[in-house]
């Protein structure tokens, strides 16, 4: 890779540091490890965008600085907490504003690596949200990693007090699915062989 990646975190609750939210900054930690240039839209940011109307093409100064990130992002990390068995309203408010970028030249998400984390107060609602999630990534023409997290809550203790992440397996990871991310956009940046 020639150039800095660019790397956009979604995700949290209107809780602070709620583990969603955490666990994709912890993600983003483990990409600027690796060269990545990042910026988090936790839970208060996502909280402060306006309801997405389609029919509403007037958007807050919040909404347009949300957009043109994801616009310039080479790569995502979605997080959500599983809600009743799905994505949390908050993130999916975010994601349904994306219908923003569908007459760009590269609408979306298309071509680019999405991480996907999910923590949920059971093994049920890991599964189900973190598959709606990569249900959600693949209508937007994104690529999920490999490896998508999730994360029972009442099983790990997966802060300390200081909010660091203690559990070893799910800091794994998260440098897991970071190296997937890079490893896909070294692998996008390579010349074809045909070219």
């Amino acid at each position: 890779m020639t150039i800095t990646p660019f790397i956009v975190g979604i995700g949290g609750t209107t809780r602070p540091d709620s583990s969603s939210e955490l666990l994709v900054k912890q993600v983003l930690f483990h990409l600027e490890k690796e060269g990545a240039e990042t910026q988090m839209f936790g839970g208060a940011k996502l909280a402060g965008l306006p309801h997405y109307a389609p029919e509403n093409d007037q958007r807050s100064d919040d909404q347009k600085y949300f957009i043109e990130a994801v616009r310039n992002a080479n790569a995502f990390v979605i997080g959500s907490p599983a809600y009743h068995g799905g994505v949390s309203g908050l993130v999916k408010n975010a994601l349904d504003l994306l219908e923003d970028l569908r007459e760009d030249p590269v609408p979306y998400c298309a071509g680019r690596p999405v991480g996907t984390v999910v923590t949920a107060a059971g093994w049920q609602g890991c599964g189900v949200t973190l598959q709606s999630l990569r249900g959600i990534i693949h209508a937007l023409r994104g690529w999920p990693t490999p490896l998508g997290i999730a994360v029972n809550s009442v099983k790990v203790r997966l802060f300390n007090h200081d909010g660091d992440l203690i559990d070893t397996d799910t800091n794994n990871a998260c440098k897991i699915q970071a190296e997937q991310i890079i490893n896909f956009l070294r692998t996008e940046s390579k010349p074809n062989a045909n070219d």
